[in-house]
């Protein structure tokens, strides 16, 4: 495995990759890797890439009252986790690499970024297109990788490639949960013991809002209803940011009856926040 800190190095390692007659696949993440993310890297050896990792903690994607100083950094275990999972080449940039001084242009997506997460954390996709935008348009892969957690970002870089240009195929893989069911994520490195059992509230809530569309409930009120009462008792003290049954494809409110609903959560535990989803397939009614 290659190991390369700069753009230059980076592209001259794809473009020697792409001579020999490589498709290149990319998987990029903030480090802290974890099943979820080895899950993305296997896709991408599954798809016969030549596989590009970026490691880098996006400083533009954090507001002002956020976890950036926190975040967990695991670089040399993160290393060897890509070794360990055939990771081609690692790319692992300073902050001056991808922000050098001067640099004034941002990418600011659409009203994808007005849903969900939007309203919570101002300026968060903003950090992300940005940087994703500058990562794709130095590793210039043929297929880039992410995870189905962080939907409401998928569906946004899905849409800045097509409105970019970019000729990326982008590949949502899905989500890789603990046996209890919790979303794996590098911030779940944060809890505590007894704040990781209460995380367990999300991904209960977000079953009850399922199981209530499975049976027929017609009312999206009851639903998000059933889904608050069932976070306030598992997780008392949890701070709900938002529980929301929406369009998979555009994020927009649903009105039922409907074939797809996407089911998606955010909550506050003490200065960690946690997301998930769950897209359920509603079968048509019997005849």
């Amino acid at each position: 495995m290659q190991v390369v800190p700069s753009a230059t190095a980076l592209r001259d390692a794809v473009a020697a990759a792409r001579a020999g007659g490589r498709t290149i696949g990319f998987v990029p993440t903030m480090g802290a890797l974890h099943a979820g993310h080895v899950s993305l890297i296997d896709r991408c050896r599954a798809d016969g890439c030549f596989t590009v990792v970026s490691i880098f903690v996006n400083p533009t994607q954090f507001g002002p009252n956020e976890d950036l100083s926190r975040y967990p950094r695991t670089y040399e275990a993160d290393r060897a986790a890509c070794e360990r999972a055939g990771v081609d080449v690692l790319f692992a940039p300073t902050t001056d690499e991808m922000y050098p001084a001067g640099e004034q242009t941002r990418v600011r997506p659409g009203k994808l970024a007005d849903a969900l997460c939007g309203p919570f954390r101002p300026g968060h996709f903003e950090g992300v297109c940005t940087v994703v935008a500058k990562l794709l348009n130095i590793v210039q892969p043929d297929f880039a990788y992410f995870g189905q957690k962080d939907a409401q970002q998928a569906l946004i870089i899905r849409r800045l490639v097509i409105d970019l240009a970019m000729p990326v195929r982008i590949v949502t893989c899905p989500i890789v949960r603990d046996a209890d069911g919790l979303a794996l994520s590098s911030r779940n490195a944060m809890l505590s013991p007894a704040e990781r059992g209460q995380a367990l509230a999300l991904y209960r809530a977000l079953c009850a809002g399922r199981d209530a569309l499975l049976r027929g409930e017609a009312s999206i009120g009851r639903i998000i209803a059933a889904m608050r009462n069932t976070v306030v008792q598992s997780a008392g003290s949890v701070v709900i940011d938002y529980l929301s049954l929406v369009d998979p494809e555009t994020l927009e409110p649903i009105t039922l009856p409907c074939r797809r609903v996407l089911i998606a959560g955010a909550i506050r535990l003490g200065g960690v926040r946690l997301i998930d989803n769950l897209t359920v397939e509603i079968p048509p009614p019997t005849p």
